[in-house]
């Protein structure tokens, strides 16, 4: 009986609580199917958070036709103090050294490297088709910056221009120019580089200008190159006053030309009021010549937002996303009257 009782005993143990340990062992496995789940999910959160960040990281190539540029320098600094501010973003900024065949090695180099973007400110705007053939068959996105390319009016797809438009520079600077001069007297114009589309619009600008009934009276008696340089700007200065030239105004495409026309005329002892001197760019050392009286005219072009620009363009078209072919940055003039509004700007 004791064996009985027993017995019966183990089997209300076995058998009466049986199925409340088997539902326990069932809460038990769902929990652990439920924190498998749970892990799985915040595995998978954070690798998609992972591959959606790496798929918002760009990386742009930029090719500066030369780092040792005033201008330029501001525009490149402007570009990639943005670059700063924008998550996930790189730039690979390379210097082509004035020299087309590097320019085109380099972006060669930088869709072999896979970048997202490029962006080219040319050495020559006549050599930008090639340029442009080469990110396309690529299908890489391709913006010109500052200096408009050969081929702006036939541009593949996915690629765009930023700059300012040309046609405002040289105009603002020649009817300030005639304005101080009434409109009357001899000029000598100082180009930039003849390969490059900026200098040549602004020398028509100038050349338009002085066709106007206003300015007519303005005669241009020489006309040369200094290739953007203040060097060469002081060079052909010295030899235009060395030839025994006498001239009321310098009409120059660029500041740096200009300032070297004024260190030239300083060092011919020329009294610089009686010559008026006008340059385009409105760079931190043309805007102190203006403040210093030696300066009487250039024209903003912003740099920075240009490089802004131009960076907003890449990364949008490497989203796929549609933009204007151009994008222009207004110019301003820049006189000794509101020159204090312009010298934190360049």
């Amino acid at each position: 009986m004791a064996n009985g009782r027993w017995h019966a005993a183990n089997k209300i143990l076995a058998f009466g609580h049986g199925p409340k340990l088997r539902r326990e062992e069932g809460a038990a496995g769902h929990r652990f199917v439920e924190e498998n789940k749970m892990k799985k999910f915040i595995m998978g959160t954070a690798m998609a958070l992972v591959l959606s960040t790496a798929a918002h990281a760009e990386t742009v190539g930029v090719s500066m036709a030369l780092f040792d540029d005033n201008f330029l320098t501001v525009l490149r600094n402007g570009m990639q103090d943005y670059s700063k501010t924008l998550k996930g973003v790189t730039l690979q900024v390379e210097d082509a050294q004035n020299d087309v065949a590097k320019q085109q090695s380099q972006i060669q180099n930088f869709i072999a490297s896979k970048v997202d973007a490029i962006i080219v400110n040319p050495v020559d705007t006549d050599a930008t088709a090639a340029m442009s053939k080469i990110a396309a068959d690529a299908g890489i996105p391709l913006v010109y910056v500052n200096r408009e390319p050969v081929n702006v009016d036939s541009l593949p797809d996915k690629q765009a221009f930023v700059a300012s438009n040309e046609q405002e520079s040289g105009t603002l600077e020649a009817k300030e120019v005639c304005r101080l001069l009434g409109g009357k007297g001899k000029a000598v114009v100082m180009m930039g580089e003849l390969s490059n589309q900026a200098a040549r619009m602004r020398t028509k600008d100038v050349h338009d200008v002085i066709a106007t009934d206003e300015c007519k009276g303005i005669q241009i008696i020489e006309e040369q190159t200094a290739n953007w340089s203040r060097t060469q700007g002081s060079d052909l200065l010295t030899n235009w006053l060395s030839s025994g030239l006498e001239f009321d105004a310098v009409i120059s495409n660029n500041d740096e030309m200009a300032i070297g026309a004024i260190q030239a005329l300083k060092a011919a002892g020329k009294d610089l009021s009686k010559i008026v001197i006008g340059g385009v760019d409105a760079t931190q050392d043309a805007l102190a010549a203006m403040q210093a009286g030696d300066l009487d005219v250039t024209v903003f072009q912003d740099a920075a937002g240009q490089g802004k620009g131009a960076l907003d363009a890449a990364l949008k078209l490497a989203k796929g996303e549609k933009i204007e072919k151009k994008v222009y940055i207004p110019f301003q003039l820049v006189t000794p009257e509101n020159v204090k509004d312009f010298v934190a700007k360049n």
